[in-house]
């Protein structure tokens, strides 16, 4: 009876625990259509998390990253992906979230990679953002995040959508017009190699536009979600040199409300993996606490900040 009684206790004793919050941390992570990166990295990063945080990470596919952020704020996920230039406009109240105000209820954890601004064209007298100027241009759907990354970049040349011939079309209805001579030139925004971009050079004569010097300096003073990146030579067919220009960040955030611990120890986990994980997705490549730390217009998470000093970066903490 002592023996049984010892046994009932025992299971009395860890079913309030976990009643209490005394089990394993969970946490499910918003990313975006499963046929993208954000998933799939998503997937890699909670795995990482996992094995070496400790913290029970559910990935799941969603419309990317607003409606991260959203339900973040709504508490059905704890963690999310989602471009800086969004993270800002939810931080700010603007452009995308006009209209619902200013999100508050998530942090920063660390920048992942780069998604570029990228500017296509196949016609030779487009050498520069200046000269799109009388063109036809994909810029993007109205409203989307290319979209208006596409409206900075030309504010940043001095030009506007009545400058240009603005035609608002996805990547592959952009690709497609450029093949066709439907349009001199599309904005794309995405991490290098990107298909589409991959597709249409190796087929085509296409090349990609610098966005750098002034206009790239002016943008990044008047919107610091911005940061300057080189191309590498090779990423596409034909393209012999680095090309500089401008790019978002995919950024990983955290609920507010996430604990220290839990924060400071997820963070560890991917950077301290960062090799690894670089192993099986080539995103990883790009993990770097420079690369975490730069070009966020919202503050970071106290664990992530813990995280960072160690390496010797200071961060903007809320």
């Amino acid at each position: 009876m002592k023996k049984l009684f010892a046994i009932v206790l025992a299971l009395a004793v860890m079913l309030s625990l976990v009643a209490c919050g005394g089990g394993a941390s969970k946490m499910t992570m918003g990313t975006g259509g499963t046929a993208g990166t954000y998933y799939a990295y998503g997937g890699v990063l909670g795995q990482y998390i996992k094995n070496h945080a400790g913290i029970d990470v559910v990935v799941v596919s969603t419309d990317g990253s607003k409606a991260n952020i959203q339900s973040i704020d709504a508490g059905d996920y704890q963690l999310g992906t989602v471009q800086s230039d969004v993270l800002a406009y939810a931080w700010e109240g603007t452009r995308s979230f006009e209209s619902e105000g200013k999100i508050d209820s998530f942090r920063v954890v660390a920048g992942l990679y780069a998604e570029a601004v990228q500017l296509i064209t196949m016609d030779p007298e487009i050498k520069s953002v200046a000269d799109l100027a009388g063109k036809s241009v994909s810029i993007g759907a109205p409203g989307s995040g290319v979209y208006f990354n596409a409206v900075d970049v030309l504010g940043a040349a001095g030009l506007t959508e009545a400058d240009i011939n603005a035609q608002y079309q996805s990547f592959a209805d952009s690709t497609d017009a450029l093949k066709n001579g439907q349009i001199d030139a599309a904005f794309i925004v995405a991490g290098p190699p990107t298909p589409a971009i991959t597709e249409l050079c190796t087929t085509n004569d296409a090349y990609l536009v610098p966005i750098d010097g002034e206009i790239a300096d002016k943008l990044i003073a008047d919107c610091p979600f911005y940061t300057k990146h080189a191309i590498p030579a090779g990423t596409y067919p034909g393209q012999d040199a680095d090309v500089t220009t401008v790019t978002v960040k995919a950024t990983l955030i955290v609920d507010a409300k996430a604990s220290e611990d839990d924060v400071y120890n997820l963070t560890k986990a991917i950077f301290d993996n960062a090799s690894a994980i670089a192993a099986e997705n080539g995103k990883g490549t790009e993990l770097s606490i420079e690369n975490a730390t730069t070009g966020m217009a919202a503050p970071f998470h106290a664990g992530a900040a813990k995280y960072f000093a160690e390496q010797g970066a200071t961060v903007n903490v809320g």
